[in-house]
């Protein structure tokens, strides 16, 4: 069966709390929550985790190599900084979909640059929460594609 882990970074594990006018009233347990069912309904499943810390987050995408066959990754501010997010990804060639909640093009300049982007199969962003079953949805179709 189609795995697919859902791996998401800093801050975090605030939504619902956190600048509900940038990212909604939504908490990352409602997503996950629609992003199980989701899942089930699509006949995959999924695992999720969060993490404030890189490393960890790197850990998670060193794992996923054999038991993942996609990633959905919302790095949160690590899309904007971590080199070592962006050579994990490369170096484990799981496809990876980049996710944000924002549209992170309309918002500070820093933010339009994305060291994940060059090694993703796709950005997926401004959709808050509807995003992650897009990405789930965009995943699914292109392992697909693959096979």
């Amino acid at each position: 069966m189609t795995s697919i882990l859902i791996l998401n970074g800093p801050n975090l594990n605030l939504l619902g709390t956190r600048q509900p006018e940038v990212y909604g009233h939504t908490t990352l347990a409602d997503i996950e929550a629609a992003c199980h069912a989701h899942a089930k309904g699509a006949g995959i499943t999924v695992s999720c985790a969060q993490s404030n810390h890189e490393g960890v987050l790197v850990d998670e995408i060193h794992a996923a190599k054999g038991c993942h066959d996609g990633i959905i990754l919302n790095a949160g501010a690590y899309t904007h900084t971590s080199v070592a997010l962006r050579d994990a990804i490369a170096s484990v060639e799981v496809p990876t979909i980049e996710l944000h909640l924002s549209n992170i093009h309309a918002r500070e300049a820093f933010r339009h640059v994305s060291h994940i982007a060059p090694v993703a199969i796709g950005q997926i962003c401004g959709f808050g929460a509807q995003g992650y079953l897009l990405a789930l949805d965009a995943m699914v179709a292109h392992l697909q594609g693959a096979r």
